[in-house]
């Protein structure tokens, strides 16, 4: 567990495990699947939008404000070891405001943040009617996410959705520009085969980029399902499962709900549950760990709460 908001080991760790080898990078919409993702042995948890607006009972259009999101990835880098990537959308708005979500994401003790190239509102990646910014407006933003950083160690994920907009050709050339503006991450999103990935990161590395690669492996969605082996054997360093323990999670209650409705118990369920015990081990509920995990406070929450009534 981590003992502060501290970006820069997390961030240098990120660094290391992606010039080391492929990373499986599971998402969580909140601090105690984190900590099941970390126990489990993975190395970086993903603080996905859709998971996190899904789980607030909201689509995945952007609904989810900077503030908001600051204090929900706060709560969950807080809570693990393991590095935080924090999924920002678009950046909030323009490069002025794209700084200021590296200056709250760093104070929240996040390793990384990612934007994509989308208009607002934007859509997910993977659905049809998505619509681009102009490549120069973000790389303003990437340039600006950049200078904004205090720590050099935290990462500016850059990800194109131009594949299933403008053609594979469309998202290598905003790729090279987003590495040029100094993007440290490159995400091709919906690429349709393995086939294009493989060629995607070909023409990356014949470019002599050598900014590493993530690949998105969200359910039911346009790409093909691939191993980590795979992705790493195409040349990409990370491989996001964003959503996959949310969707597990939800069925899960769905149909323990619908039993319960049916026979009026969760006796059968039992073996299905995490147990007290396990589930206070988890939460170091003995053995005083939980003490560490302090709330995030967001800066807007901290000035009003220096400046109420009282203040000095």
């Amino acid at each position: 567990m981590t003992d502060g908001p501290s970006t820069s080991g997390k961030g240098r760790r990120l660094r290391e495990l992606l010039a080391a080898r492929t990373v499986a990078i599971p998402g969580a919409c909140n601090a105690l699947t984190a900590m099941q993702i970390e126990r489990a042995g993975f190395d970086a948890v993903y603080v996905s939008g859709a998971a996190l607006s899904a789980s607030r009972g909201l689509p995945d259009i952007g609904l989810i404000a900077l503030p908001e999101m600051a204090d929900a990835a706060g709560t969950i880098a807080r809570a693990v070891a393991i590095p935080t990537i924090v999924d920002a959308d678009t950046g909030y708005g323009p490069p002025l405001v794209v700084m200021d979500a590296v200056r709250e994401f760093e104070h929240a003790g996040i390793a990384a943040m990612q934007i994509e190239d989308q208009e607002p509102a934007k859509k997910c990646g993977h659905l049809a009617g998505k619509r681009l910014i102009p490549v120069g407006e973000m790389v303003a933003k990437i340039q600006a996410a950049v200078k904004a950083r205090r720590n050099p160690d935290f990462l500016i994920v850059a990800r194109t959705d131009a594949r299933t907009v403008d053609g594979f050709e469309a998202a290598l050339q905003r790729a090279r520009a987003y590495a040029e503006a100094g993007a440290d991450l490159l995400f091709p999103e919906a690429l349709l085969s393995a086939e294009e990935f493989g060629a995607f990161s070909l023409s990356i590395r014949q470019a002599g980029i050598r900014v590493p690669l993530m690949a998105n492996m969200t359910e039911f969605g346009r790409s093909p399902y691939l191993s980590v082996d795979e992705f790493q054997a195409l040349g990409y360093q990370a491989v996001l499962f964003p959503v996959s323990t949310l969707r597990v999670a939800a069925r899960a209650v769905e149909k323990l709900l619908s039993e319960l409705k049916f026979f009026g118990s969760q006796r059968n369920w039992l073996d299905h549950m995490m147990t007290r015990q396990e589930l206070y081990a988890l939460l170091g509920y003995e053995d005083g760990t939980a003490s560490i995990r302090r709330p995030y406070e967001p800066d807007h929450a901290r000035a009003a709460r220096d400046e109420g009534p009282g203040a000095s």
